[in-house]
């Protein structure tokens, strides 16, 4: 027997010691908790933001509830099995004309219900709900990963944080709908040809969103919404970011500054990367290196330059903070063993590799605690741009079930980490009426919402990495957030001398001036070991080489000119969620091809970019869509053939493509 009760956004349903809840959250838009406890509660880390109320039809009979909310319906069914037992519910979505979108499965007639919560983890279940799979179905979104596909179909995608691997739960369907996993815990999702199976190693319940739209940019955006819009982006960060790893004293980072000036070259923001500090978890300048931060940020702020100041969530034992934020439970802790997360390098008198902590980003007194100590390290001297590095938080060992957080144990709550991090930062910021944008190395649903720019970590210098950060890219900005780029050359190696990197950084140049953010930043080779007094190898726009510096300079004006377009397009996202960084199928959704395209990307809905990812190459195989007009970018002649074509690409520039009407005017026109 089946317990239906409706509510004033939907129904509930009671079967057996299962508690299903069904309810409109936004615009064609439905939730579904259930759980085995007498009631479903909210969820700890939940990504969505309170919804507005919509207007909803719910129709119940004995065996079945349904829930119409604007053009997505929900279905709660019971079935009969082949011996005239009950099986379980189960939900199915559809469209209000009755179009199937996608349902619960049901694995297999003897099997354990689709919706399975097994005993163990530490939240009490290790949870999963099968759906039906449709084999010609392609998935979209999920984050950020370096497996170099942009339809995931057929993937088995870890739902962990991890260095250059971010967890956003949310899938895009090319069948008309997104799902949002809404467990902040770690799991995995499996994309399979025969089933598509969500898995949370450990909660106290299921939670997940559906939404449609009439187009895959509706979906998008609904998603974007119903996690919170992200806030409009800063103006100086639209222009050119000079990092490397790393500027070890304040004069050096000042010179290099004035050395862009001197040259004539745009700079917007320049960046001071890790062990700046006095030892981690000590969130202020070494004065032995940086005797005058105020000079440092008052010159920068006359030459137009933002600087950016890397900070760890990481904390030295032997830090003068330490004691304190252990006393006070400000630190990650751990269910058993001594609570040390990490070995890494660090500055002081136990220079070297030392075990470090992770303050507990998850806690609101540790995010105000931080605040407070970044606030007096460097916000008292103008610093307001703030790098959020190694905020997965990685620990070793991975064993997330130990680590134990103020909002429970890590395999349960992990990975909304990065988010709450950045969460401190941005309600601080915003609340004393600064603009926020913060740099990080890892995300997750709803991060955007809090300012968080995402660059896709610790990545190769190869052309085989670049070719993997378009789709990464492409897949990143599905995922909700808007402002992403990648290290320009890559992060591991690099010889500044080698024709290989040299034409490698060019091509990555050309691809990141149409990214969103444009910043360059790497280790190269400089033959000196890693650890605390490491600084890599030469990393300016001049250290490249003659050829590579004048096509290098090429790019830093066009992305000047670029600027107030990149501009409109934050505002766009700000707006309406849709990113500024779009696959080809978000504007030519009937275009079957453009579902497929993995290594072109628009940049707003006028500028389409063909990067060159292969070494000495000098064509390339470009899809160039049919429903728009097209100039190139360069010489600003109609293209007179769309579809599939060959375009020259010589190492000055990639091929490039205007939509003919559209608001950016062509490169030749000066």
């Amino acid at each position: 027997m089946v317990l239906f009760t409706e509510h004033e956004t939907g129904f509930t349903a009671r079967q057996g010691h299962e508690t299903v809840r069904v309810e409109a959250w936004g615009p064609s838009s439905i939730r579904v908790r259930s759980t085995l406890a007498s009631t479903v509660v909210e969820t700890v880390g939940s990504a969505l933001v309170d919804p507005e109320p919509t207007r909803v039809e719910v129709d119940i009979s004995a065996d079945r509830a349904r829930l119409r909310n604007g053009d997505l319906v929900a279905q709660l069914s019971r079935i009969d099995g082949p011996a005239g037992e009950p099986f379980p519910l189960f939900v199915s979505f559809s469209r209000a004309s009755g179009e199937p979108l996608v349902k619960e499965a049901v694995p297999h007639f003897s099997s354990p219900p689709q919706r399975r919560y097994v005993a163990g983890g530490s939240a009490g279940f290790r949870c999963e709900v099968t759906f039906e799979a449709d084999a010609l179905e392609r998935f979209y979104g999920l984050g950020q990963h370096q497996h170099g596909l942009l339809d995931q179909k057929g993937a088995v995608i870890e739902l962990v944080q991890r260095n250059t691997e971010v967890c956003v739960p949310f899938a895009l369907s090319s069948k008309g709908y997104g799902m949002l996993w809404n467990m902040p815990g770690v799991g995995r999702v499996e994309l399979g040809t025969n089933r598509t199976r969500w898995v949370a190693d450990a909660a106290g319940q299921i939670d997940y969103w559906v939404t449609t739209g009439e187009s895959p940019a509706e979906v998008v955006s609904a998603y974007v919404r119903a996690t919170g819009l992200p806030p409009m982006m800063p103006a100086w960060a639209s222009g050119f970011w000079q990092s490397k790893l790393r500027y070890r004293t304040q004069d050096e980072l000042l010179e290099v500054a004035r050395e862009y000036k001197r040259r004539g070259l745009p700079l917007s923001v320049v960046v001071v990367d890790y062990f700046h500090w006095t030892r981690q978890g000590e969130w202020r300048f070494d004065p032995s290196e940086w005797p005058d931060p105020q000079a440092m940020v008052d010159e920068l702020r006359s030459l137009g330059v933002e600087l950016m100041v890397s900070v760890w969530p990481t904390v030295n034992p032997k830090s003068a903070h330490y004691d304190e934020m252990e006393r006070r439970g400000l630190l990650v802790d751990s269910t058993h063993g001594l609570p040390l997360h990490l070995s890494f390098w660090d500055k002081g008198d136990d220079e070297g590799h030392t075990f470090v902590r992770y303050y507990d980003a998850t806690s609101p007194e540790a995010r105000a605690y931080l605040w407070q100590q970044v606030s007096e390290g460097y916000g008292r001297y103008g610093v307001k741009a703030f790098w959020l590095d190694a905020c997965e938080p990685e620990m070793r060992p991975e064993d997330p079930g130990r680590n134990l957080f103020y909002l429970g144990t890590g395999d349960a709550v992990q990975n909304v980490y990065p988010r709450e991090h950045a969460r401190g930062f941005a309600e601080a910021l915003t609340g004393s009426g600064e603009e926020v944008l913060l740099l990080c190395r890892s995300a997750f649903a709803g991060s955007q919402r809090y300012g968080a720019a995402l660059w896709s970590g610790d990545i190769a210098s190869t052309f085989e990495a670049l070719a993997a950060q378009i789709p990464a890219g492409l897949n990143t900005a599905i995922s909700g957030i808007p402002w992403w780029t990648t290290d320009i050359g890559g992060f591991h190696g690099g010889d500044p001398s080698s024709p290989y990197f040299r034409e490698l950084v060019v091509r990555w140049f050309q691809f990141g001036v149409f990214c969103p953010l444009f910043r360059l930043h790497g280790v190269r080779e400089s033959g000196v070991p890693a650890g605390a007094a490491k600084s890599g190898g030469p990393n300016e726009v001049w250290s490249f080489g003659e050829v590579a510096y004048e096509i290098i300079r090429a790019q830093l004006a066009l992305r000047e000119r670029l600027r107030s377009y990149v501009m409109m397009q934050m505002q766009v996202a700000a707006s309406t969620g849709l990113p500024p960084l779009r696959a080809l199928f978000l504007e030519f959704p009937k275009e079957q091809a453009a579902w497929e395209v993995a290594d072109e990307f628009l940049l707003g809905p006028d500028v389409l970019v063909a990067p060159v990812t292969s070494y000495g190459a000098r064509e390339r195989r470009v899809y160039i869509p049919q429903g728009a007009s097209w100039l190139d970018a360069w010489t600003g002649e109609q293209v007179d053939r769309v579809g599939w074509t060959t375009a020259d690409a010589p190492l000055e520039r990639i091929p490039v493509y205007l939509r003919e009407g559209g608001t950016v005017r062509p490169f030749a026109d000066g």
